[in-house]
């Protein structure tokens, strides 16, 4: 037999939804693979009821239904304060994860270095390994998850392709700032890199930090290639609807390599997120509003039972530092703190570039009584897990 591809010898299985599988063996709360476990919202659900009834069964156009990149543009528009043209500049895709892979193969060559912060969302290491490009990792410094100037322009001299941006970012919730981003944004210029934003959470943060589309700012429309999804805003992760938003130049590319990896997203789903996409401010307003709820929770629990962690700016994870417990293999601990606790997280060393184990992640975006539940049988983890 002839071999296989070399490129994914170091690949393992997403270590995150490997937790998942563990947390249903256990019976664990499961706070690891971050998915609600509150409904969406009322008005989407009950448009896909009718939808379901009507002549949306077959592909729609390739790159995204045309009532859907028009409801898109004008959301994006309304966030952003930038016009984007729902005909050249958007491409829909299926989820967020193939927006990442599509905007990968798009720019860059094999043999091109890409620049993504560690700790990083575990997808972004694969993405580039898959377009056969080389990963720079430069590090985020715990508990505040900065970057160092100095060693983000190293990374740039090495004349990278792409960028990589998380904001707000998984796993660590670090909202960057404009003056982060504008730092990031000059390099980027200076060096001729494109820069690669994953965007999902842009409207789960935690006031008074604000989220920035680095797309914005001067000179940065034509090289910034926008990745998110709807998944996290409506709380619809499993209907796998995301999308890039770049320059016509670039979607031109994407919309190619997007026909050739899935041909396009779901129609069925496309009409019914419509109606989501048209929401007015108070819904983000009240999304907003929820999240600081499970957020402040969900910390102060975490507050009572004694466990060190940092403060999410954005998104719903937080990283908890568990060196006190001695372990040496965080796997070992997640595996072990989801039989013997009944809760499972995600063991931080698959989300970070360096030899580090002194962190899980754990997230909070579930109902108060799943928080509770949870808080309740983490309060024995120091009696148990030592």
């Amino acid at each position: 037999m002839p071999g296989l591809a070399t490129r994914t010898a170091g690949f393992t299985d997403s270590v995150i939804r490997r937790m998942t599988r563990i947390a249903a063996q256990y019976g664990a709360v499961n706070l690891s693979q971050g998915f609600p476990d509150f409904a969406p919202p009322q008005e989407i659900t009950n448009r896909l009821a009718e939808v379901a009834h009507e002549d949306f069964n077959q592909y729609s156009i390739t790159w995204g239904a045309q009532n859907f990149r028009e409801a898109l543009a004008k959301k994006h528009e309304h966030f952003s304060g930038q016009k984007i043209d729902p005909n050249s500049e958007i491409c829909v895709t299926c989820g967020s994860t193939e927006a990442m892979m599509a905007a990968m193969l798009s720019v860059t060559e094999p043999g091109d270095k890409v620049i993504v912060f560690s700790p990083f969302y575990e997808n972004y290491g694969a993405d580039t390994i898959l377009a056969n490009a080389e990963p720079i990792y430069v590090s985020l410094t715990p508990p505040s998850y900065t970057f160092d100037p100095e060693k983000l322009e190293n990374a740039f001299r090495q004349h990278p392709k792409a960028i990589i941006l998380c904001n707000p970012s998984n796993p660590c919730g670090r909202v960057f700032t404009r003056q982060e981003l504008t730092l990031i944004a000059d390099l980027a210029k200076k060096y001729d890199t494109f820069v690669i934003t994953d965007e999902v959470y842009e409207h789960i943060i935690y006031a008074p930090n604000v989220h920035t589309h680095i797309s914005t700012l001067p000179g940065m429309k034509e090289r910034t290639i926008v990745c998110s999804s709807l998944s996290k805003t409506y709380s619809i992760t499993g209907w796998r609807l995301g999308y890039i938003i770049s320059s016509a130049e670039i979607i031109d590319t994407v919309r190619k390599v997007h026909d050739f990896l899935t041909v396009g997203a779901a129609a069925p789903l496309q009409e019914a997120a419509v109606t989501g996409l048209r929401f007015g401010d108070d819904y983000y307003t009240a999304l907003q509003n929820k999240y600081t709820h499970m957020r402040g929770m969900f910390l102060d629990g975490l507050d009572r039972i004694g466990l060190a962690h940092n403060i999410p700016e954005g998104a719903y994870f937080v990283m908890i530092d568990v060196s006190e417990f001695g372990y040496e293999d965080d796997l070992d601990f997640c595996e072990k703190m989801a039989e013997k606790v009944g809760v499972a997280a995600v063991p931080g060393s698959s989300f970070f570039r360096e030899p580090e184990n002194r962190y899980i992640r754990l997230h909070f975006a579930k109902k108060d009584d799943t928080l509770n539940e949870a808080l309740n049988r983490l309060e024995s983890i120091k009696a148990k897990m030592r």
